[in-house]
């Protein structure tokens, strides 16, 4: 799920994932970050309930006589049906050849299989549609057999083009169709398989889980190359920049002159202890003295200049002008000489960019300061989080996890490396990992309430992976211990609102997502997150509609509040709907892996449309609550 603090993607941002979302939407099968949903097709005629019976999906072999009806699924109205073998007529003629060519096919002869099924075509009449589709399938699975999927699709399709239900050429083709890369017709035929087979077959149901996330990743690839920058809410940026207690971009408005006349020098050697807590966290051991010799402190305090581009940027940043930001920051960096600001501006103009979707722009920045012979400590090490998470969004985790490890022998006693490691490690499900950070980052900065939600948040998800109960309450606990100390926070009050959701207690799940949207009125995500719990708890679906358009009147660059829409309009059968409302969520997100999920939400949506339609199945009128 999106997290209710206003950072609904999983990129250099904290928050929610998206787990759990078939428990808070209801009905749908859900399939991993993707998701095909079953709709009610009524009641099966005794004759198609027995073809799915015996129906094998994936047999590898041809279609044998005394099964070809049943397996083939063709109607009685679809041409003539067989009649009795009589050798000397051209339909027996055809199941003649189509029966030497069973034979041949067992015994591994393809190629001249593959003669037999061609004979059978050539003769058989026109009007035997049932049999000629059999025979274009057969002669589909000797050329699977021969690794040609080309030619697989080509009989496939001919074959679904005489019997559109025939669930052995739809799952053969789709399989073919996935080799050869067509991942949108290979998603529409496992998704018509889908729905024949009553969602009942996991291995169809696992194909289909991989062809939509292999398809949603080709999108987003694509979709990101070409995609406009994105002005985020106000909302999201501010809760971005409170993740970081110790950014400099920040410090410099905020200190005094007289407590700060510049940023502090690179720390003493580390001891053996601070060597061996980096190795638990999952980064490289710590070497002493690192970037000592490419590194100095550049003089800054709270003395900005007014009529600098610099300290006019961050007014803009405050104000929410944030395209101003980039051209400002840009004016101060290209100032010759350097002014004292300049590395300040390169690094918030890499972050805006990010923030804005323009996250290659924001990476060269960041790469352009860690190559810098001279590069303030606080700089790179804020720098390196940041280029961290994103490596570890677009999947280059190792790359990532080093980015952190470098920044903690640089500062070890930084708590922003351990509390954004951390929420990175929640992501990669190293949520051990995770709670030695969050722990950390507690340890060295006590008053943070940020890395004390997000270890109780961890303790939470530890608990759903382990479905322990006792975990669970232990997070509970966690959450409330946090709430004690930190009663006033918005974010604390939502993830333990979605604990107590997990254990049933909606009415108190219910009361805590009030108090978070008492205490932050402007953070849609919340609004969302209180309609799923009504959608969980509740038999109407009017006043969860109702919170998700709150949240879009409160912020209408809510990505996550128009994709919870768009899944409630599939579960209606809107599907034309769902996929106008996922197709504005994926414009507003930011990153890769958003895409990617959302792209795999849209193609779902697409491929049900298309499988109703060629299988002749009416989408439900209705929304079907828990």
């Amino acid at each position: 799920m999106a997290p209710p603090d206003g950072k609904p993607d999983s990129s250099i941002f904290e928050g929610w994932n998206k787990w759990q979302i078939a428990l808070a939407v209801g009905a749908p099968v859900c399939l991993g970050l993707a998701g095909i949903w079953f709709y009610n097709r009524g009641k099966k005629s005794e004759n198609e309930s027995a073809e799915v019976k015996k129906t094998k999906v994936g047999t590898t072999g041809p279609v044998n006589d005394k099964v070809t009806a049943s397996t083939s699924g063709a109607s009685k109205s679809q041409g003539k049906t067989t009649e009795p073998d009589n050798k000397d007529t051209p339909l027996g003629q055809a199941q003649e050849f189509k029966t030497n060519g069973n034979k041949l096919f067992k015994q591994g002869k393809y190629d001249e299989a593959i003669k037999c099924y061609t004979q059978a075509l050539e003769v058989c009449p026109s009007e035997y549609t049932q049999e000629i589709s059999t025979f274009y399938a057969n002669r589909a699975a000797a050329y699977e057999k021969l690794k040609n999927p080309k030619l697989v699709l080509e009989n496939c399709t001919e074959a679904i083009k005489l019997n559109g239900k025939y669930t052995k050429a739809l799952m053969r083709r789709a399989n073919a169709a996935e080799q050869l890369s067509e991942l949108e017709l290979s998603l529409e035929d496992v998704t018509a398989v889908c729905i024949l087979e009553g969602f009942q077959n996991q291995g169809t149901l696992q194909m289909a889980d991989r062809v939509l996330k292999s398809l949603g990743k080709d999108k987003a690839k694509t979709a990101l190359k070409n995609k406009k920058p994105t002005t985020p809410s106000r909302q999201f940026v501010k809760s971005y920049f409170k993740s970081f207690t110790q950014d400099p971009v920040q410090t410099i408005f905020n200190v005094k002159d007289e407590d700060e006349d510049k940023i502090s020098n690179l720390p003493d050697e580390t001891t053996q202890k601070e060597v061996e807590e980096d190795k638990e966290a999952g980064g490289d051991s710590i070497e002493n003295n690192d970037d000592q010799n490419d590194t100095q402190s550049v003089v800054v305090n709270g003395n900005v200049p007014n009529n600098s581009a610099f300290r006019m940027a961050y007014e803009k940043l405050k104000e929410g002008d944030y395209d101003e930001v980039i051209k400002l920051c840009t004016q101060e960096i290209d100032i010759t000489p350097p002014t004292h600001y300049c590395q300040l501006a390169v690094l918030l103009r890499g972050t805006m960019c990010c923030l804005t979707s323009r996250t290659d722009k924001g990476l060269e920045d960041f790469n352009t300061l860690l190559a810098a012979e001279h590069l303030d400590k606080k700089i790179k090490v804020n720098t390196l989080i940041k280029r961290g998470c994103i490596y570890i969004t677009r999947e280059a985790s190792t790359d990532g996890l080093s980015d952190f490890a470098h920044a903690v022998r640089i500062d070890p006693n930084n708590s922003d490396i351990y509390h954004h490691r951390g929420h990175q490690n929640i992501q990669l499900d190293r949520l051990e990992d995770a709670l030695r950070d969050f722990e950390k980052s507690i340890q060295l900065n006590p008053d943070f309430p940020n890395s004390y939600i997000q270890k109780s948040y961890a303790e939470h998800r530890r608990a759903a992976a382990e479905q322990s109960t006792l975990k669970l309450e232990k997070a509970i606990r966690s959450y409330e211990d946090t709430l004690k100390r930190f009663p006033q926070d918005a974010d604390g009050h939502a993830l333990y609102a979605q604990a107590l959701c997990d254990l049933g207690r909606f009415d108190d799940a219910d009361n805590e997502f009030e108090m978070a949207t008492k205490l932050e009125p402007d953070n849609a995500n919340t609004l969302v997150h209180r309609a799923l719990l009504k959608l969980q708890w509740k038999n109407s679906i009017d006043e969860p509609i109702a919170l998700i358009k709150q949240a879009i009147d409160v912020d209408d660059k809510c990505e996550y509040a128009y994709e919870i829409l768009g899944t409630i309009e599939v579960q209606r059968g809107d599907m034309g709907n769902a996929v106008k409302l996922f197709n504005k969520a994926i414009e507003l997100c930011r990153t890769e892996a958003e895409m990617s999920h959302l792209f795999s939400l849209l193609h779902a949506a697409k491929a049900q449309l298309k499988a109703a339609e060629t299988l002749g199945i009416p989408l439900p009128s209705n929304f079907t609550p828990i």
